[in-house]
């Protein structure tokens, strides 16, 4: 199994919550993470996909009171909303008798948004853990390890496929289960075929301004639907809205977020490019970049960094901006070249926004300076020197 880099978070939360949700998109391995985590203390594990495992939660207190000593693993709680009423009472009692910690480990596959519109808030009694897929501080740390990540994508099933077909092939799956089984049982109907061309139209458009108006005219939907659709996306975990950086500088400001399919390997079969080869001829291949290494980035990031892009109207644009608590604002400028070369654009913005750090991504692993206070570095060494902050 690879070693995934949110167990010693999870393990953490769990000594101090009586709670913790572990939150991603399906297939990310969140229920592989949860086993492996639960072995090594008395545990109960409940399937709520499961008939089985779900009757035995008609009665939740009554069922669960008998298990006030041990972890208690509740996969796929967004299943039963209902529960998170149940859990906050059996969490105050447990409190009472000396159980604060460690008690309900709950996985979800939708953002904790989405959870919190269906269930009761269990403000002050959980602990949140995101797990993302595989990143590149997860993986081999050499070149076919990270074009394979960025090909396949890092859900492990695709990225540890026997070949690129049995990868492609999975992925295919995965949009269509989430088409036709996963997004329908979480909200109101949607046709899939609105979905797949709008989850499509976002992939061809990947890092693009969100411009509800020009996709609902595509689509012949409302803009409001569209951008419905995009906020089931986004808390699926399935596509990321980053949002523009805002300052008082007087300058005319792009103020729509950007749109990215968040795993680049989803991005590809969305498109139909089941390998390197026809990856690298297609005209998306550079933006397909720039979302794998932003995805990268901020999975390392640390806790309540904040992540925002940069653009005027006039040209200046900074591709990422990372605010990070303690450590003042990084600039990043992306690039997919092994020698690459900031923009004028991100140089003129630089100037507007003076960052701390400023950092050229390119596919490469040397790090130099490009210029004074700009310097040139390999995605897998900036995602580590986030991670050690």
């Amino acid at each position: 199994m690879i070693a995934r880099r949110k167990l010693p978070a999870l393990k953490a939360a769990l000594a101090r919550q009586a709670s913790v949700a572990l939150i991603g998109a399906r297939q990310v391995g969140k229920t592989t993470l949860a086993i492996s985590l639960s072995e090594g203390v008395p545990s109960l594990y409940l399937d709520l996909e499961s008939t089985e495992d779900r009757r035995k939660v008609d009665d939740p207190a009554l069922f669960l009171r008998q298990y006030e000593d041990r972890l208690v693993v509740l996969d796929e709680i967004h299943r039963v909303p209902e529960l998170f009423r149940t859990l906050r009472g059996l969490i105050d009692q447990g409190r009472r008798r000396g159980h604060r910690t460690g008690r309900f480990l709950l996985l979800g596959s939708a953002s904790m948004d989405l959870l919190r519109q269906s269930g009761e808030s269990l403000a002050g009694r959980i602990a949140i853990v995101d797990l993302g897929p595989l990143d590149v501080l997860e993986v081999e740390a050499d070149a076919a390890a990270m074009n394979r990540l960025w090909v396949r994508g890092g859900f492990p099933d695709s990225y540890l496929a026997a070949s690129d077909q049995d990868s492609y092939g999975w992925r295919k799956d995965f949009i269509r289960s989430h088409l036709e089984r996963e997004i329908p049982l979480l909200g109101p109907r949607i046709p899939a075929e609105t979905l797949e061309s709008l989850w499509m139209m976002l992939a061809h458009n990947q890092g693009g301004l969100l411009n509800a108006s020009k996709l609902a005219s595509a689509l012949m939907v409302s803009a409001q639907s569209i951008t419905r659709y995009v906020d089931l996306l986004a808390d699926l975990l399935l596509v990321r809205r980053l949002r523009p950086y805002f300052h008082n500088a007087g300058k005319r400001l792009v103020k729509s977020p950007k749109v990215y399919v968040r795993d680049s390997g989803i991005v590809h079969a969305l498109l139909g490019i089941p390998d390197y080869n026809r990856l690298a001829g297609h005209p998306v291949v550079g933006l397909s970049w720039e979302g794998f290494v932003i995805e990268n980035l901020l999975a390392a990031a640390p806790d309540l960094t904040m992540a925002s892009f940069y653009r005027t109207s006039a040209g200046a644009e900074i591709d990422l901006i990372l605010e990070i608590p303690g450590h003042g604002m990084w600039a990043i400028e992306i690039k997919r070249g092994l020698a690459p070369r900031a923009e004028k654009g991100f140089h003129i913005a630089c100037e507007d926004l003076k960052p701390s750090r400023r950092f050229l991504v390119g596919a490469g692993t040397d790090r130099y300076f490009v210029s004074e206070g700009l310097a040139a570095i390999g995605v897998r060494e900036l995602a580590a020197e986030l991670a050690a902050l």
